[in-house]
């Protein structure tokens, strides 16, 4: 029953709400963790892709953490994320999806913020019915895992001064595409430190299309979780639910039908539209995440 007012509520707040789904759970114990969740989502249809504590990092870095827990939890659905790619390539961008897990020093509730099926869709720009199905098993999940959790919807976004999704192509062909793609993941990786760019987490994503039924339509399909310590730090401060995009998601795939290499990522528009990220620090060090991520894409392209 508890499952079914969720959902119902969900569907119901997202004709008002914003763009992030929020739970808000009592924690003054500190019993209720990262873990909880990781171990919640494996057990019902997804893949963990990372759960990275970032208190040590911020501390070892910054001094110093406004947060007695912080994590960023990475996962995809095996099932619904598998036929939404298929269908939808630029979908990768959410394989995985970001979960945002924090509580403040003296905060008694452990909150959780991630993206709605209509955000989705409006980065994406496109729609498809898995969008739904997957935010229905994130809820349904976090429903059972948090009983006793209050939920409830993000403000309405900001509007976005910026493209949602940013989107290279690269041509390729069959003849070359194995040497592109090699071409293509030294830039990335060469080119993601000096502007320090983290990757927390590398998923070979056609090898999972490949373990089903039918054939991956890709000839390959790369997904990077990167973040930026300083960025996640920084938009922390004032809208940590903003962890929700953190980290990035870069996908990089060819398809087999087609003569070009595609990358993509959400773009740090989201963050400041569907997060509410008004703090002038925090917009500048998104922007210039943005600025410092296109360039290493612009140079994958060349």
């Amino acid at each position: 029953m508890k499952v079914f007012l969720v959902t119902v509520l969900m569907g119901f707040l997202s004709l008002f709400g914003g763009d992030l789904h929020l739970f808000n759970v009592p924690n003054a114990e500190g019993k209720i963790n990262a873990s909880v969740i990781e171990k919640a989502l494996e057990s019902n249809g997804f893949v963990i892709a990372a759960n990275t504590e970032m208190n040590v990092p911020f501390t070892k870095q910054f001094g110093e953490s406004a947060f007695v827990a912080f994590n960023l939890l990475t996962a995809y659905h095996k099932q619904y994320s598998s036929s939404l790619v298929k269908s939808h390539p630029d979908a990768g961008i959410f394989v995985p999806m970001g979960f945002g897990i924090y509580q403040r020093n003296g905060d008694k509730e452990l909150h959780i913020s991630v993206l709605t099926a209509s955000a989705m869709k409006k980065i994406a720009g496109f729609d498809a019915p898995e969008f739904a199905l997957i935010e229905k098993e994130v809820l349904s999940t976090l429903g059972k895992a948090l009983p006793t959790a209050k939920v409830t919807m993000s403000e309405t976004s900001l509007p976005a001064n910026g493209t949602l999704l940013s989107r290279y192509v690269r041509p390729s062909d069959t003849a070359t595409w194995a040497n592109d793609k090699s071409e293509v993941e030294m830039v990335i990786e060469d080119g993601l430190k000096p502007a320090g760019f983290v990757m927390s987490n590398f998923t070979d994503y056609n090898f999972a299309l490949n373990e089903e039924k039918t054939l991956s339509p890709f000839d390959f399909y790369d997904t990077y979780s990167i973040c930026k310590l300083k960025v996640i730090y920084t938009v922390a401060k004032s809208r940590p639910e903003a962890a929700a995009f953190a980290p990035c998601t870069l996908m990089v795939y060819k398809k087999k039908d087609a003569n070009e290499i595609v990358m993509g990522f959400p773009a740090v528009y989201n963050w400041m539209s569907s997060a509410r990220v008004n703090d002038p620090e925090a917009k500048a060090v998104l922007m210039q995440a943005q600025k410092d991520f296109e360039e290493v894409l612009k140079t994958a392209t060349e």
